[in-house]
């Protein structure tokens, strides 16, 4: 009963002194704003990410080459001492093989279901007449598809009859379409198009068009965008001249698979007894899974330090609020006597103006939240995110306010408890 009076008591001075109290808890307000509304933010930011590597394939294991980290000299205290830093070459017999690949899929068919496989072209210019649009190439296998996900809006994808025919045949973004064929999807089918790169041309027959999904972080125009192009694995690498074999792929995993980051682990340890005698590499895999956990501590530990300095400002707030007490208390000393001479406790007269403080406090930080979280939505629909409410910045932020509350508004309380009742009523 004594608590919810105070409460009233409290609310009751802030109400009767409204500007004062206002100006206040700014401080508390700007600094609960601030870390709310870079959480907010962070939160959104995290949230996109890990929607598009979801989208990207959560369940995809990438396994690739990595170079063995390799001194002939000894080091001492991380300094190398004639050791060689010289990068090697990936020679023909460092590449994964078919025959590696079918092995992989004959043992783990069942965790498997499918391979995909790409072999950069380059990046080229479709040019007829005034017409232009950008493209990069890529060769890919039939399996590709299934770890990229596309739209496909006319004709097909790449087939295994492309493959085994190395035939000239290319799927080209919708852009592309726009650009050279005025949008018509099913026009642009079966026709040639010729494609520099280089100083080289090349001419393939347009089989499927995708829908191009825009990035958030592209600033291109509709027209100088550059969108990728497929051809078939095979023709790629007869067009390259590049050794067989490849320097990466990616593995779709089966639905059954439990844990990704255990599967990884299982196809680093098959190509182990490959790569053994090998000097230089290795294999290595990734998933999409540990990518996202690397871009969320990055995040996260930027969001922590800004938050940081932007909570500086709430030790700025507390001490406002101290001050504002000190003020108070020397306003109501003679209320402060007449009750101490009613019999009034030192404990009751404490706990009177630590419950101000932390309403005071707590008010502030309700603002705070408004406010940081309504900024912190713009800025995030300004970057293209959608707003995510952090609901345990949130909880965070009011519990930090109460003790923000107590903490600087123990030192007055306590003032104003040890006031002697005869020296408080005398006061003018």
């Amino acid at each position: 009963m004594l608590i919810w009076e105070n409460i009233k008591l409290a609310f009751i001075s802030l109400m009767a002194n409204k500007m004062r109290a206002l100006l206040t808890m700014l401080g508390i307000i700007i600094g609960i704003g601030s870390v709310i509304a870079i959480m907010t933010v962070s939160s959104s930011l995290t949230n996109s990410i890990s929607t598009s590597f979801q989208e990207m394939g959560a369940n995809n294991v990438t396994v690739g080459l990595k170079e063995r980290s390799t001194n002939s000299e000894t080091t001492q205290n991380g300094m190398n001492f004639g050791g060689s830093n010289k990068t090697a070459s990936i020679e023909e017999d460092d590449r994964i093989t078919d025959e590696m690949i079918q092995e992989l899929q004959k043992q783990m068919k069942d965790s498997i279901d499918a391979i995909a496989i790409s072999e950069s072209v380059g990046s080229g210019t479709v040019k007829s007449g005034s017409d232009y649009a950008n493209i990069t190439i890529s060769g890919v296998n039939e399996d590709y598809f299934e770890s990229d996900q596309i739209t496909l809006l006319a004709g097909r994808k790449i087939k295994s009859a492309d493959l085994s025919g190395e035939k000239n045949v290319i799927m080209v973004s919708d852009k592309v379409v726009e650009n050279m064929f005025g949008g018509n999807h099913n026009a642009a089918l079966g026709q040639k198009i010729s494609v520099s790169i280089d100083v080289s041309y090349y001419y393939y027959y347009i089989v499927g068009v995708y829908e191009y999904e825009e990035s958030s972080f592209s600033s291109s125009t509709d027209e100088d965008v550059t969108t990728a192009a497929y051809i078939p694995l095979t023709t790629a690498k007869t067009q390259t001249h590049s050794d067989e074999g490849y320097t990466q792929f990616t593995v779709v995993t089966a639905t059954s698979v439990s844990s990704v980051s255990d599967f990884a682990t299982q196809i680093e340890n098959f190509f182990s007894s490959y790569y053994m005698s090998n000097e230089d590499y290795k294999i290595t895999t990734t998933t999409m899974e540990s990518m996202t956990e690397s871009m969320n501590d990055m995040i996260q530990t930027v969001t922590i330090a800004i938050s940081f300095i932007a909570g500086i400002s709430l030790l700025v707030g507390g001490i406002g609020v101290m001050n504002i007490m000190l003020v108070s208390i020397t306003e109501r000393t003679r209320e402060i006597g007449t009750r101490k001479a009613l019999g009034a406790k030192n404990s009751s007269i404490k706990l009177q103006f630590i419950t101000e403080s932390v309403i005071l406090c707590l008010v502030g930080g309700v603002l705070g939240i408004l406010v940081g979280f309504l900024l912190g939505a713009i800025a995030a629909m300004i970057l293209g995110y959608a707003a995510t409410v952090p609901v345990l910045a949130i909880i965070v932020a009011v519990g930090f306010s109460m003790v923000i509350g107590i903490f600087f508004g123990y030192y007055p309380a306590n003032k104003a408890a040890k006031l002697n009742p005869i020296d408080a009523l005398r006061y003018e």
